[in-house]
């Protein structure tokens, strides 16, 4: 095959895939593997893409509008190792290409540092220079450099051209660099902003020999880990992977603060995003869903203030329709129960994020996630995570603070509190 031709296989890709279908970009892409070597890609790390909003929304973006001559260096932590891997850059939300004038990475340092010796040049399609097209991914070559289970990996991009950032996930909590110029070599970046939202980085696909696929946790801000210390891997999906390595199973975090069950929100509803972030997962054994508390908080907050509250018929429906797509794919689907919140965010803008009505539905919900039927498994968060002495309320031990989010000892109660077996049966 020539050097031309593989140009031409990986535009035409490019061009019509979506994000969904980001597995196939995987399996067409030219590298080491057309030689008939052996491949066994999974997922080792995800931020699901969402798409930016204006400044009428109840919470800031994070991010400049816009990016241009700037580099920005991300860090991400593995789950699962491996020999090699690719990056997957998304532009989903866009509806204009983005130019990337280059792409390194590098086993991550302290900061926005690098450990000598590590730095790589990304390539597309043996290019160093690419173009993500307007409402797609881009997935890059293979690249061979060798990642331990649990470690950090260092992406940079350079924008060279002026750049509107439509899609990026908001609640990163990991601190990106944002440097001026091209600094994707560099050793440390002298950066001019940070931020801890992810922009245009989605997903690390890693050749992992003997692996045994992936468990994808499906969530909103809980998941997320938005009460978790910054850039300490501690939301309950990091906490899993480490459970998990020994398995050689990757875990995914599909989680995206503000999510609901049935409306789009902060990003789109689980049911529609579902096949992107769980099913085309390649190697995709199994998810934990935990989604549905702002469906039942958000009404009557600034967030959806003329919306009331949804039946618990309609998120009955939601879920079943979730477990319907998971079985439908041959993988196993463990409920999560919604986690108590009450006092959440009172005296903030957004007070009335809970009230007794609320509270009701979320009980509600609950007993039909414990006894629907509907889910392989159930893991009952409320019930690890509520005072026993108040159990609307978040254990004072396991909360964050904001009486809503778990923090780190909450999150990794929460991944001890899965069972294994229900994940890894064959």
């Amino acid at each position: 095959m020539t050097h031309s031709v593989r140009q031409t296989i990986v535009a035409l890709v490019a061009k019509r895939l979506t994000l969904g279908a980001f597995a196939l970009a995987a399996s067409l892409m030219v590298g080491p593997a057309m030689s008939g070597e052996r491949q066994d890609w999974v997922g080792t790390w995800m931020a699901s893409p969402q798409p930016t909003w204006g400044s009428d929304f109840a919470l800031p973006v994070k991010i400049a509008p816009k990016l241009e001559n700037q580099t920005i260096r991300q860090t991400v932590r593995t789950s699962v190792g491996g020999k090699r891997f690719r990056i997957v850059l998304s532009n989903e939300y866009s509806n204009v290409p983005v130019q990337i004038g280059e792409a390194h990475v590098a086993i991550a340092g302290e900061g926005s540092g690098i450990i000598p010796g590590t730095d790589r040049v990304v390539t597309f399609g043996g290019q160093a220079k690419a173009t993500i097209p307007a409402g797609a991914p881009l997935v890059s070559d293979p690249v061979e450099l060798p990642l331990d289970a649990l470690s950090r990996l260092s992406i940079s991009i350079y924008l060279p051209q002026a750049t509107p950032i439509s899609t990026f996930h908001w609640d990163g909590k990991q601190t990106a660099y944002i440097g001026d110029g091209n600094q994707t070599a560099a050793e440390t970046v002298a950066a001019a902003q940070t931020t801890d939202a992810r922009i245009l980085v989605s997903e690390v696909l890693i050749d992992a020999p003997a692996n045994d696929g992936a468990v994808i946790a499906i969530g909103d801000s809980i998941t997320d880990g938005n009460g978790a210390t910054l850039d300490a891997d501690d939301r309950w999906p990091d906490f899993l992977a480490g459970r998990l390595v020994s398995n050689k199973i990757a875990v995914l975090n599909a989680g995206i603060s503000g999510a609901r069950l049935l409306d789009d929100a902060m990003g789109v509803k689980a049911s529609a995003r579902f096949g992107r972030d769980v099913l085309a997962q390649p190697g995709a054994r199994a998810v934990v869903v935990l989604i549905g508390i702002n469906d039942v908080s958000w009404p009557g907050t600034p967030f959806v203030s003329e919306k009331s509250l949804p039946s618990l018929a309609a998120l009955t429906k939601g879920y079943l329709q979730l477990a319907a797509q998971a079985h439908a794919h041959n993988l196993i689907i463990v409920g999560g129960t919604l986690t108590p919140f009450e006092g959440a965010l009172s005296g903030t803008p957004l007070d009335g994020y809970y009230t007794p009505q609320k509270e009701a539905l979320r009980q509600e919900v609950n007993e039909c996630i414990r006894t629907s039927g509907a889910f392989d498994a159930v893991v009952d968060f409320d019930l690890l995570l509520r005072d026993p002495a108040h159990p609307t309320r978040l254990l004072p031990e396991f909360d964050s603070g904001d009486h809503l989010h778990p923090g780190d000892k909450g999150n990794r109660a929460m991944a001890q509190v899965i069972d294994l077996g229900q994940l890894v049966k064959d």
